[in-house]
């Protein structure tokens, strides 16, 4: 028996069994397959590249691990970060398309077959792949010299690059007046002579740009007519780009270690090595042939790292664990925007620095993971495209908590007590430490015994606490410790010593006293059990009523009081106000009451506004809310009423309407209207509720024309 441990993918293909005796030998041979999960797909690239997606394609992995590939994961990272993202979990194909992507972003990518064994190796670009479509044409194209056999051009770079470098550019000529164009060259710079061309021919030549998405639109010149010119002199300075950097000179400039002057055939160039902010400034280029001379002053920006940012660097709100910085923007951005900070700290004992934060964009920034007690000396550094500026560094700073612990709670006293409970009550400290109160701790202490016991399991936060779990009888003092972020503060003074035994109340007030519903001769009303018992069970409720202006109270339940919480006042006079008082009582005697004033009117407006919910050539569906006020009695109907707005006079639309919806109909198509409506109860009608102008039509028109028709395909 043949045994592989650890078996992997590698350990597959054919293995062959040989057997041997003294009559010869005998050969088998077993393709063995390890199941697992597949291997990492290969020729991983991009397919199509546009300004905001990439295409990426692949092929099988050359492992399958035993198993159909069924699916692939696709993983994306910023070039400037270290962390991948999967972007697409589902993909049963060996090409996708990626969108959303941020134009001229850098990204790499990395794709992971799986099978049904579970997710393989995965695969990486090995170069970031950007963002970007096809760049501009060239702005201009223009012969700078022309012989009887040759032309020299010269061409600008394009407006935008399309989010990636211009790799070079394709150039073509056609004879005026031809229909064809001749490839003449591709040059990755931006002049070429053409050469071999007949004298006194005219010509018409194109420029193409090039990058990593394909080719740009043309641009053409101007005809150009091959003979020999003799011209002044004309300077060809579309071709400068900002990257050039030339140093100051107030005398001829010649070549040195750090200027050097470069010629060919079309071009001059002048580079200045080691550029630095202070070469920058006004540079004058004379030319002068036999035609003449010309002149071209160039003011010249240096661009370069940026100086360091705007100090001091101010270190607040310092604590044992974190502080804040906070700085200014450089004053010498290197002429470039300032694109992000990078943010370093180390102790004072040591030399080397360490990375607190880079890719930052403001100018505050809060440092953690200090250690108690370390002195630190935190610099902060600008970044443009051009690199990491000098630093700013701050003075020596202890990480130490700038708070104290709190002064002690005062005057801890009891104010309920059971036979086996109290509620505590204290003042809150005079002075909080400098920083907030996160707790208290109660403690207590029995009369007979020597020890102090902590109360609280949980945090307290309010300024009382309910202590249980006390003996019958037993007699008990507390005190009270704050607590905050620098710890517990002394304790308080001790209160009272005060005996654990059931002390009874009256009751407190019913609590939500209100009517429910009135009629010609009665009036019902209800209320909730009162929050506070007086540590007595509630026996009964007793209900009063009183004439206002009047003093005296007639108390209209049954001898005992009700145990329910509603009752119903019978035989009253109509159209009459009245007080009504309800109190609850225990075995301590009748507690404190809850008064309900109930005066009986005319309903309020209905709640607007009045919405309205559909409309047609001839109705209005509209709706509104009950009022608020009700007057004491049932809104029994609304009177729903409509107006022309080219008219003063209001028709009605229902007059005993019972619900809060209604479909205005007969309307007349066109015609402009208002609505209102008025809540009505047995005490007559209250304000109206009018809505806006409303156009009784359909809420939609007849569609536009199709578009343009354009034949897609024909046949004979």
């Amino acid at each position: 028996m043949l045994v592989i441990p650890d078996c992997t993918r590698n350990d597959a293909g054919r293995y062959n069994l040989i057997l041997t005796n003294a009559a010869g030998e005998k050969t088998a041979h077993v393709n063995v397959r390890v199941l697992d999960s597949p291997g990492p797909p290969i020729n991983l690239k991009p397919k199509h590249i546009d300004k905001e997606s990439i295409t990426l394609q692949w092929e099988l992995p050359l492992v399958d691990g035993g198993s159909k590939i069924t699916n692939y994961i696709i993983e994306k990272r910023e070039s400037t970060r270290k962390a991948y993202s999967t972007i697409i979990s589902v993909c049963p194909n060996s090409t996708v398309r990626i969108p959303d992507l941020a134009e001229g972003s850098e990204y790499y990518f990395r794709v992971s077959a799986e099978n049904e064994y579970g997710i393989g190796e995965s695969v990486e670009t090995t170069d970031p792949i950007r963002a970007s479509q096809a760049p501009t044409p060239p702005e201009s194209v223009y012969a700078t010299d022309v012989t009887k056999t040759s032309v020299s051009l010269a061409w600008t770079k394009p407006k935008h690059d399309g989010g990636s470098r211009v790799t070079g550019y394709v150039l073509e000529a056609q004879k005026k007046g031809g229909d064809q164009w001749s490839h003449v060259t591709t040059v990755k710079t931006m002049d070429f002579i053409v050469k071999n061309l007949n004298e006194n021919e005219q010509y018409i030549f194109r420029v193409m740009a090039v990058n990593h998405s394909g080719r740009s639109g043309p641009c053409d010149s101007k005809p150009v007519t091959i003979k020999e010119t003799i011209t002044m002199p004309e300077f060809d300075l579309r071709g400068i780009c900002q990257k050039i950097v030339i140093a100051r000179g107030g005398k001829d400039i010649e070549n040195t270690m750090k200027l050097t002057i470069k010629m060919t055939d079309l071009t001059t160039t002048l580079i200045n090595k080691d550029s630095l902010r202070r070469d920058g400034g006004e540079f004058v280029l004379t030319a002068t042939n036999v035609g003449g001379f010309a002149k071209h002053i160039f003011n010249v920006k240096v661009l370069d790292r940026p100086g360091p940012p705007g100090g001091p660097l101010v270190v607040s709100d310092i604590t044992s664990d974190n502080c804040i910085l906070e700085w200014a923007p450089p004053a010498d951005d290197g002429g470039a925007e300032i694109d992000h900070y990078v943010i370093e700290k180390r102790e004072s004992s040591r030399l080397a620095w360490t990375n607190s934060a880079s890719g930052l964009t403001v100018t505050q920034f809060k440092v953690n993971k200090l250690l108690k007690g370390n002195e630190y000396i935190f610099r902060v550094m600008a970044v443009n495209k051009y690199g990491v500026g000098e630093p700013l560094e701050s003075a020596p700073t202890i990480a130490n908590n700038p708070w104290v612990p709190a002064d002690p709670p005062k005057d801890p006293e009891v104010t309920i007590i059971t036979k086996d409970s109290m509620i505590l009550m204290w003042k809150a400290p005079e002075y909080d430490g400098g920083t907030p109160i996160t707790n208290y701790n109660i403690e207590r202490k029995d009369k007979i015994g020597l020890r102090w016991v902590k109360c609280n399991k949980k945090k307290v936060k309010d300024l009382q606490f309910k202590v249980t779990g006390l003996l019958v009888t037993h007699e008990y003092e507390f005190r009270i410790l704050a607590e905050n972020a620098a710890g517990l503060s002394l304790p308080s003074n001790s209160s009272p010593f005060y005996k654990a035994t059931d002390t009874l109340y009256e009751p407190g007030p019913p609590g939500n006293p209100r009517v429910v519903d009135t009629t010609k001769s009665s009036i019902t009303i209800a209320w909730n059990k009162p929050n506070y018992d007086g540590g007595s069970e509630i026996t009964g409720y007793i209900v009063e009523t009183c004439v206002p202006g009047e003093e005296e109270w007639t108390i209209v339940t049954p001898p005992g009081g009700l145990m329910g919480t509603s009752f119903t006042l019978m035989n009253l006079e109509e159209d009459k106000e009245c007080m009504i008082q309800v109190s609850a009582v225990n075995s301590e005697g009748i507690g404190e009451e809850a008064t309900i004033p109930v005066v009986l009117d005319k309903p309020g407006p209905p709640k607007g506004p009045i919405k309205v919910e559909a409309v047609t050539t001839d109705s209005v569906l509209f709706s509104w809310a009950p009022p608020e006020y009700d007057g004491g009695a049932t809104i029994n109907s609304y009177l729903v009423e409509k107006r022309d707005t080219s008219t003063q006079t209001w028709l009605v639309v229902s007059p005993n309407h019972a619900r809060t919806t209604i479909k205005a109909s007969r309307l007349k198509n066109g015609s402009e209207y208002q609505f209102r409506v008025t809540a009505q109860n047995r005490y007559g009608k209250g304000p109206s509720l009018t809505s806006g102008s409303v156009v009784a039509e359909y809420p939609f028109k007849l569609p536009g024309p199709p578009g343009t028709p354009s034949v897609q395909s024909s046949t004979k």
